[in-house]
């Protein structure tokens, strides 16, 4: 018997009347930020919708019809991804079914301390660094940091010897919910959390679930 061959894919999707067209466009939208472990690009969602298609307003549609789901569609990293909400990651921890390495890796306080740092003061050198938060930021954190791909090299600084300096990525942005660096909070948000302050490393959540999730958007 022979295979029968699927119909080319067509987003216009011609055939359908207006209001059929729309929810088979919502649902091609879905379907792509459903099957993505990373936020998706704007200019890759319109790749599955009609040319004539209001994406904005497409996306404010799907986000509507979300809204009594344990998830919800965020604006993240420059793209859209789909994430469960705050209130839902304690029982998806206490379930275990997220593997660690999943999850980005735990961070320590004080690696926590250093990235919100970096986030604010980049591009910073270690030595800058070491001296706003008053001790020594070793060399392992850095490292550790750019494994997990938060941390990037940044310019050459202009002090004497060229040092390296450091910024965050993208992935920086995906893991703490913010579509961009002016997502970030006020300074004194994160030092009612104990994120930054004399007794941050010793205050500061030992897990990124609940370090700069309530402060800078939701996550899952």
């Amino acid at each position: 018997m022979a295979r029968q061959r699927s119909s080319p894919f067509d987003p216009a999707l011609p055939g359908l009347p207006p209001e059929a067209r729309w929810r088979a466009w919502m649902g091609h939208v879905e379907a792509v930020l459903f099957a993505s472990a990373v936020p998706v690009p704007r200019e890759t969602l319109a790749r599955v919708v009609g040319p004539e298609c209001r994406l904005d307003a497409l996306i404010a549609d799907i986000r509507d019809e979300l809204r009594a789901r344990p998830y919800e569609l965020v604006a993240v990293a420059g793209g859209w991804q789909l994430r469960t909400r705050t209130e839902f990651a304690p029982a998806i921890r206490a379930a275990g079914t997220v593997p660690e390495e999943e999850r980005g890796g735990a961070l320590t306080a004080n690696e926590q301390l250093v990235l919100a740092a970096i986030a604010y003061l980049q591009p910073v050198t270690r030595l800058a660094l070491s001296r706003v938060l008053g001790k020594e930021v070793s060399r392992d954190v850095i490292a550790r940091l750019k494994r997990l791909d938060l941390l990037g090299a940044g310019p050459r600084s202009p002090e004497p010897g060229a040092p390296l300096t450091y910024v965050t990525t993208s992935t920086f942005l995906a893991r703490f919910g913010l579509a961009s660096l002016r997502d970030l909070p006020d300074t004194e948000a994160l030092e009612e959390a104990g994120l930054l302050g004399p007794d941050s490393a010793a205050e500061a959540p030992s897990d990124p679930f609940d370090a700069m999730l309530g402060l800078s958007g939701e996550k899952g």
